[in-house]
């Protein structure tokens, strides 16, 4: 297609009805730096919707997903931008989603309202650590995907090297789709193993791609690797598999390909390949692949939810006739509309001045104006059906993970699980004029952000703000700056540590006390154990024969749950802990709600100190991709740092790749240590792996410095 008909075709199809069977909602994934937002570029320039590309690093309008000012300089993708494009009667609502591990909620959050995914890869590396973060959330919420090989004309670009990682570290059920043809440099285009036809261009600008025979020295390799993927699609229907075994490939029609090729693709557990210039005109291909196999709202099984009065599962069909179900996933802050809350609307429809139930919350809301997002800038629509991808003006308690639905007929989704954030700064204002700013600021961009945590240290009144990793405080500080104006003074980062036990004992929490007039009186027997998770904090009522009655359990609880988040060793919150209580005596007069509360809190202050409480810190997966002649430096290095060297291998373009579990703690400033080790050659990424037990001398270190404070 020419570019003027695919701006022609976008603005037809913009004022046209698409059937949802048209729809596809798509999200962009990969590790940073792979060329996302570059091929987001191209998909937008292809489709109309762009007069260019922009670019992601160097002068010029930048690119249009990345529209932040952090990401314009930077050069890399912050917050997951929605742009809808159209291509061969397709809508297609995009979003670019951040590649770096500090915005992993970004990703989390976009796979859990989208149907399909591309994953793009850097041809000159294959499958990197966040590549298989990303590719674990996309199987967490079953989302189908296709694979673009991006940057395979480039030095050191191999298509065959990156499918083999693709094999080796995410899924043997990846088969190519196309083959490029010619090798890094000299690439100009593809075989399309469907209709067996070449697909070339003299240069990735070009208008539009050529169609012709495939080139005799290719043919051979073309047609093995068609019969691969024949073999792999027939496996969809019994009919198709029978006939490929009694008549052999040639049997199968190319509609019958497709069409079992996309059944496979949706199962979720079989992926299409391709590769190119994320840049170019290939991109078309890889949008007739998200046209052709990617699903449609209605390829997705029927929303399940619950009823809120009941505890009922019920379901909802993406059809406009039904009751209103919407997810919120996003909150933005938009300088010309104030907030804007992203929502997926999967059953029934959303209209502009309508009210709506949030059903999480359990309060009305009115929705004041519907937008269709194109990255920062905006159209008004009057309604978004099931199916669909919008922005609302207007609500004022609604955020991320919450549910929308109509009065009536009420349903709340599953809502959106975030990390714990490790990483933590205090802040606090340069000015006094800055202090009632900050405090708005902070919580603007909390709302915004669901990894992003703020509290008050109570013994040293400094506000606390929480992270992924210093590149998030980083990015939050310099937003405060620039869209709050707010000057602000940054401590050192400090690690989010925890507490928690090993041993389980038992210790009766008691408290009486009689002065004058009524007495208070609360007596519980907990007993503490370790969680089988390692996690959270679990509630055991053995109770029997109403030794605590029952209106007393629930303070207990409180007291105890209350009391674990402030630790016992050092101060920080307890995790993985189970409190059972099993045994208590009561006063028909005296004893209240808040004796036993306090009953609970003493409790925790006899028991948890027998049950062999200890320290944990978090400790990170960091892979680092250096060239072999500082790979001895930076292995040292890691040893020093605590770190534990899990495997070494080899990677495209003669470099090693090194995978070791690192206390977050040794890590601070890690990102230009290494640069300095290996002349700015090597590269990291870290990701949270676990908590685990620090060793007994960083454990002294880490009270000292607490009880010191």
């Amino acid at each position: 297609m020419h570019a003027q008909e695919n701006e022609r075709e976008t603005r037809d199809m913009a004022q046209a009805v698409i059937p949802l069977k048209d729809y596809r909602n798509i999200g962009i994934i990969a590790h940073i730096d792979a060329g996302k937002t570059t091929t987001t570029e191209g998909i937008l320039y292809r489709t109309g919707i762009n007069h260019k590309i922009g670019e992601v690093r160097g002068e010029g309008d930048g690119a249009t997903t990345d529209w932040m000012a952090q990401e314009k300089e930077r050069g890399i993708t912050i917050t997951s931008a929605a742009v809808t494009c159209f291509w061969k009667g397709c809508k297609i609502n995009i979003i670019d989603t951040p590649g770096h591990i500090d915005f992993t909620a970004e990703v989390e959050r976009s796979l859990r309202v989208l149907d399909g995914a591309v994953t793009v890869f850097d041809g000159k590396m294959g499958v990197e650590a966040q590549t298989e973060t990303v590719w674990r959330q996309a199987n967490k919420y079953g989302v189908p995907r296709i694979c673009f090989v991006n940057k395979i004309n480039q030095i050191g670009g191999d298509f065959y090297k990156s499918l083999d990682s693709i094999h080796t570290r995410l899924s043997k059920h990846a088969l190519p789709v196309h083959l490029p043809i010619g090798f890094e440099k000299d690439i100009n285009g593809l075989v399309d193993l469907i209709d067996m036809k070449a697909y070339t261009y003299n240069d990735y600008t070009d208008k539009q791609l050529t169609v012709g025979e495939i080139p005799a020295d290719m043919l051979e390799k073309a047609k093995n690797a068609r019969s691969l993927l024949v073999e792999a699609a027939v496996e969809a229907e019994d009919e198709l598999f029978e006939r490929y075994l009694e008549q052999g490939e040639e049997s199968i029609t190319e509609e019958e390909l497709k069409r079992a090729l996309r059944k496979r693709v949706l199962a979720g557990d079989f992926f299409l390949v391709t590769g190119g210039d994320g840049r170019g005109v290939i991109v078309e291909k890889v949008l007739d692949l998200v046209a052709d196999f990617l699903p449609s709202p209605l390829d997705v099984d029927h929303i399940q939810g619950t009823n809120p009065k009941s505890g009922d599962v019920i379901e909802r069909k993406p059809d406009d006739k039904e009751p209103l179900a919407a997810l919120a996933f996003k909150i933005a802050t938009d300088p010309y509309v104030g907030r804007l809350i992203f929502v997926r609307v999967y059953s029934g429809k959303l209209s502009a001045g309508s009210y709506v139930l949030n059903t999480t919350t359990g309060e009305k809301e009115r929705i004041g104006r519907i937008v269709r997002m194109h990255a920062d800038k905006r159209e008004d629509i009057d309604a978004v059906g099931a199916g669909d991808i919008a922005a609302v003006v207007g609500l004022k308690s609604t955020f991320t993970g919450h549910t929308l639905s109509d009065a009536a007929n009420p349903i709340l989704l599953e809502s959106i699980e975030f990390p714990e954030p490790p990483v933590s700064i205090a802040v606090e204002p340069k000015t006094k004029a800055d202090q009632e700013k900050m405090g708005i600021a902070l919580q603007r961009l909390a709302e915004e952000d669901p990894t992003f945590r703020i509290h008050t240290d109570e013994e040293t009144g400094q506000t606390i703000m929480s992270g992924m990793g210093e590149l998030h405080l980083d990015i939050l500080v310099d937003r405060m700056k620039r869209e709050f104006n707010v000057e602000a003074n940054v401590g050192e980062p400090q690690v989010a540590f925890r507490e928690t036990i090993r041993g389980t004992a038992e210790a009766q929490g008691k408290h009486a006390k009689q002065s004058g007039g009524r007495g208070q009186y609360g007596d519980v027997w907990i007993r503490f154990e370790p969680t089988e998770s390692g996690e959270g904090f679990e509630w055991g009522d053995e109770i029997k024969g109403g030794v605590v009655p029952q209106e007393y359990r629930a303070p207990v609880m409180k007291g105890i749950k209350d009391t674990l988040e402030g630790g016992v060793i050092a101060g920080y919150p307890m995790i993985g802990v189970k409190a059972t209580l099993y045994d208590g005596s009561y006063h028909d007069v005296d004893s209240s709600e808040l004796a036993f509360n306090l009953a609970g809190v003493l409790a925790v202050k006899e028991g948890i100190p027998k049950a062999k409480p200890v320290i944990l810190e978090p400790v990170m997966k960091v892979e680092v991709s250096t060239p072999e002649d500082f790979m001895g430096d930076i292995i040292g290095d890691l040893n020093a740092r605590r770190g534990r060297i899990d495997a070494m291998e080899d990677i495209p373009g003669g470099a090693k790749l090194i995978r070791a579990f690192v206390p977050l703690a040794s890590l601070f400033g890690y990102t230009n240590d290494i640069r300095s080790m290996s002349q700015g050659r090597a590269a990291s990424t870290m990701e949270l792996s676990q908590y685990e037990e620090v060793p007994p001398n960083v454990a002294q270190e880490i009270i000292a410095k607490r009880t010191n404070k």
